[in-house]
């Protein structure tokens, strides 16, 4: 049934990938070609047709062996992590596989967690980002955590408190940083305050409420800048002021992306439907 769901595209990207799928479609991880194959046939209609995502800078991915993903959080609901995994698979060549850090909360979820991980989404525990990046993949690192999707329409691009222990992941294996930036994801979910009650029914750590009340993103166009790779070297037992100096250059490169990011968004969508 996952099979005739696929788009041909994805068939042949899927079989481009460097992951070391079995004769059973597993990799050593546990991630599901079928399922992979079912979501990137969805994510390639979300992310051409519905938000029309353009993708600069792609080619700063590295064609092989492992990265860190380091990118602004926004929007209200993860859209924006989906949407740069799409970029990974369609527009690089050759297409990769971009593993994410699913929080922790969302573990909780019903039928989420089997899911995830057959798509390659761990929990975000050091184990698992040491692992990935030691099997030579990519590692997509939101270090605003929900606190970057949480933010409200008024505080738009403006990036709240990162986490360092990204930097401390990246040194010890020695992954190469490649920071982007996501640019509409703001303007997709405009949210403009929390709903407390609802945000705990669903055990989330905030429930977004949009203008049209439903927190489902609007079919705005949206961007994605990659910048180039950063390099950092070191053991990951740097004192923190070290780690925070590091951190400081990736958080200011992004900042650059987004500014660069909103002006291109804005150009492309002067005379046309947004």
């Amino acid at each position: 049934m996952l099979d005739r769901a696929m788009s041909q595209e994805v068939r042949e990207r899927l079989d481009a990938l460097d992951t070391p799928f079995s004769r059973w479609g597993m990799d050593e991880l546990g991630v599901s070609k079928k399922h992979l194959g079912l979501f990137f046939t969805f994510l390639g209609a979300m992310y051409r047709h519905y938000f029309r995502v353009r993708s600069v800078g792609i080619q700063n991915i590295p064609n092989t062996g492992p990265a860190m993903l380091i990118a602004n959080h926004s929007g209200g609901i993860p859209a924006d992590a989906g949407m740069i995994m799409a970029s990974v698979f369609f527009d690089h060549e050759p297409p990769r596989l971009a593993h994410g850090m699913v929080e922790k909360f969302a573990q909780n979820w019903p039928f989420v967690s089997p899911w995830f991980s057959r798509l390659g989404q761990f929990p975000g525990l050091p184990e698992h980002a040491v692992r990935l990046l030691e099997s030579d993949r990519l590692l997509l690192v939101f270090p605003e955590g929900a606190r970057g999707t949480g933010k409200l329409f008024k505080d738009r691009y403006q990036m709240v408190r990162f986490g360092t222990g990204f930097m401390r992941i990246a040194l010890q294996c020695g992954a190469p940083i490649v920071p982007i930036a996501f640019i509409g994801g703001e303007e997709a979910l405009p949210t403009i305050y929390h709903a407390k009650t609802l945000a705990k029914i669903a055990n989330a750590p905030y429930w977004p409420v949009p203008p049209h009340l439903v927190p489902v993103p609007l079919p705005v166009r949206c961007e994605v800048h990659f910048g180039e790779p950063m390099y950092f070297h070191g053991s990951g037992d740097e004192p923190d002021e070290i780690i925070d100096a590091h951190v400081a250059k990736v958080r200011g490169s992004i900042e650059k992306l987004i500014e660069v990011g909103r002006e291109s968004r804005a150009k492309s969508m002067i005379g046309g439907p947004k």
